[in-house]
C-alpha cells in the first residue's frame, strides 16, 4: 500500500490507504486574511502562533504555512516571502511537534522553508506546467520530500475530469524522471465549487478512485472549495468529507477547528476501520461533551490534549 511520510524533528505522520484521515490544518494563510497580512508585514506573528496552537489541539496532524503576503512596502514577493516563510517556519516547529507543509509559488521561499524544516515536510506544491515542474522538483529531489501535486497545467484548470487526471499522470511520470517516487506525489485532483458544477461532487469522488487505482497515489484537496458560495458551508463540507474518505482520498488541507467537519472524519476513520478500538471517536465524544456545556471545540480540545498528558496520536520518528 502507499504510504507517503511526512515528519518533523519528533514526529512521523503517514498518509496512507489504511492509515486515518491526514488533516492538514490550513489556517496559517494570510490569502483572504487582511489582518494576518497586516501583522505579518508589521513583524507581529500572534495569531500565527494562536492558529498553530489552536489547529494542533483540535485534531490537526499536519500544518500547511503559506508565506503569501504582498507587502505594500515591498510588492516583489521574490524579495520578501523567502525570508518570512524561514521565519514562519521556525517559529511554528518552535511551538508544535507535528509535520509541516510548506506552501508557496515562490520557488525561492519553498527552498527557506526547506532549508528551516526539520524533519521530512510536505512541499505545497508542483503542477503540470512546464517552468513549474523544471523549479520544484529538482526541490524535492535535493531535499528527499513528500509534494502536492496540483491537476493542472498550462492550459489552466479544465473542468474535464479525464484532463485533470492526465495531468496528474503526468507529474507522477516527470517525476519519476526525477528519481521521485509515486509514494512521494500527493495528487490534488481540484475541487470544484457544487454551488457552480452540480457534479463536482460526483467528478472528484470519480478521480480519487481513478488516481488511486491507475497511479497508485495519496490524494489530497483543499476541502473548503466544494461548499463555496452556498450557505451553510460548514453543513457541506462535512457530508462532502466522509464521502471522499470512502472514495479513497487520503488527507485535506482544511480547518480543524471547526467541529462538524472534525466529527465527521472522525466517524468516517471509525467506519473505514481506521481508528483502532474507537479510541478517536471516545475522546471526541468527550470533546463534544465539553462543546454542549458551552466551551468552544478548540478549550475542550485543549483540555481534553492536556488531560492525556499532551499525547496527540501519530508516531515518533525513526532514527
Amino acid at each position: 500500500m502507499t504510504r507517503t511520510v511526512i515528519e518533523s524533528a519528533t514526529k512521523t505522520v503517514v498518509i496512507g490507504f489504511d492509515e486515518p484521515f491526514c488533516v492538514i490544518g490550513e489556517r496559517i494563510n494570510p490569502t483572504g486574511r487582511k489582518k494576518l497580512a497586516a501583522e505579518l508585514e508589521a513583524g507581529d506573528f500572534s495569531t500565527v502562533e494562536r492558529d498553530a496552537l489552536e489547529q494542533v489541539a483540535c485534531g490537526a496532524m499536519v500544518l500547511d504555512v503559506n508565506a503569501g503576503v504582498v507587502y505594500n512596502s515591498n510588492p516583489d514577493p521574490n524579495e520578501t516571502e523567502p525570508p518570512l516563510m524561514r521565519r514562519m517556519i521556525e517559529l511554528v516547529q518552535g511551538l508544535v511537534d507535528v509535520p509541516l507543509c510548506i506552501d508557496s509559488s515562490v520557488p525561492g521561499a519553498l527552498e527557506a522553508g526547506l532549508e528551516a524544516a526539520g524533519g521530512r515536510p510536505l512541499l505545497n506544491s508542483v503542477t503540470g506546467e512546464e517552468d513549474r515542474l523544471e523549479l520544484v522538483l529538482p526541490l524535492v529531489k535535493k531535499y528527499n520530500v513528500p509534494v502536492v501535486a496540483i491537476s493542472n497545467d498550462d492550459t489552466g484548470i479544465s473542468e474535464d475530469p479525464d484532463v485533470r487526471f492526465e495531468v496528474a499522470k503526468k507529474i507522477v511520470e516527470r517525476a519519476a524522471d526525477f528519481g521521485i517516487p509515486a509514494h512521494d506525489i500527493v495528487v490534488d485532483p481540484l475541487v470544484m465549487p457544487v454551488g457552480a458544477m452540480a457534479s463536482a461532487g460526483q467528478q472528484v469522488f470519480a478521480l480519487v478512485r481513478r488516481l488511486r487505482a491507475e497511479l497508485g497515489v495519496n490524494t489530497t484537496c483543499g476541502a473548503s472549495n466544494i461548499s463555496f458560495g452556498l450557505p451553510n458551508r460548514h453543513g457541506v463540507n462535512a457530508a462532502f468529507l466522509p464521502m471522499a474518505i470512502g472514495a479513497g482520498m487520503t488527507s485535506a488541507i482544511m480547518n480543524p477547528v471547526r467541529a462538524v467537519e472534525m466529527e465527521a472524519i472522525r466517524a468516517a476513520n471509525l467506519l473505514m476501520n481506521h481508528d483502532p478500538n474507537g479510541g478517536a471517536w471516545i475522546r471526541l465524544a468527550k470533546v463534544l461533551d465539553a462543546v454542549k456545556e458551552g466551551a468552544s471545540f478548540a478549550e475542550a480540545s485543549r483540555a481534553a490534549t492536556a488531560s492525556t498528558g499532551g499525547r496527540r496520536g501519530g508516531r515518533r520518528a525513526r532514527a
